[in-house]
């Protein structure tokens, strides 16, 4: 309900954007760029999560508040068993031993996703992230992941039906309130490497007034300097939310 309020409360004025809130990042590229440096395509998930470090870091310093990172849709589950058990695999390493890290540096963890098909022990360790990080406040790590824009929208009618609510009850106010986690605020500014200029399902309902940016770098190529200068550019737009 928090992000719907804000949309409303920021569109009764055109809006000069500033530092977005909210950035979220579809990595993208991260099996191209293992293939070009005839690598396993594992090690350019590695490459990949090693450069949401770099980012991250560089958002924070710039003032931005949250971090989405699409890094397993619920459609990924249809990539190869190999690939899918080294990706798991990945993730839980990071939420296991980034974790110190990411305390000191005082980032929030928070994972989205309906979690029905990761083992309990990537499970296990995401709940643990997200309590030993609950009071950080520099900023806001988001990882979608078993992550579906439909879904999740399918997941709150599907809770405000169960609660007993009927076509009346069906508002964007109380739709925001059943999301993953109702918390997050409107995703301000989109950014997809590696070429492609579509959203993939990610964050439909927060998207609603992103702005998009796109680019041909491979996400382990994606340059600080590149994210700083999408800044720069967002810094520059107004934005008018449908007025």
């Amino acid at each position: 309900m928090r992000g719907v309020r804000r949309i409303l409360s920021i569109s009764m004025n055109e809006t000069q954007a500033a530092v977005p809130h909210h950035v979220g990042l579809i990595l993208d590229g991260n099996r191209r760029w293992a293939r070009e440096h005839n690598l396993p395509i594992y090690e350019g998930h590695k490459a990949g999560y090693r450069n949401v470090e770099r980012i991250l870091d560089a958002a924070i310093e710039r003032g931005v508040e949250c971090v989405s990172i699409y890094a397993f849709s619920t459609e990924n589950w249809n990539r190869s068993a190999d690939e899918v058990r080294q990706l798991m695999r990945l993730f839980l390493w990071v939420f296991k031993h980034e974790l110190d890290n990411l305390k000191r540096h005082g980032v929030r963890v928070r994972v989205l996703g309906n979690k029905l098909r990761i083992g309990k022990a990537l499970l296990k360790a995401i709940h643990t992230a997200e309590r030993e990080t609950q009071n950080s406040r520099r900023g806001t790590l988001l990882f979608c992941l078993d992550y579906g824009g439909q879904q999740e929208i399918v997941d709150a009618m599907k809770q405000i039906i169960a609660e007993g609510g009927n076509s009346t009850d069906i508002t964007a106010e109380r739709i925001s309130e059943q999301l993953y986690d109702n918390g997050v605020p409107p995703v301000d500014l989109i950014i997809r490497t590696s070429g492609e200029q579509r959203l993939s399902n990610f964050m439909l309902w927060n998207a609603a007034y992103s702005e998009l940016m796109f680019t041909p770098t491979k996400w382990p190529d994606f340059s600080v300097e590149e994210f700083n200068s999408m800044l720069d550019t967002y810094a520059q737009r107004h934005r008018r939310f449908g007025q």
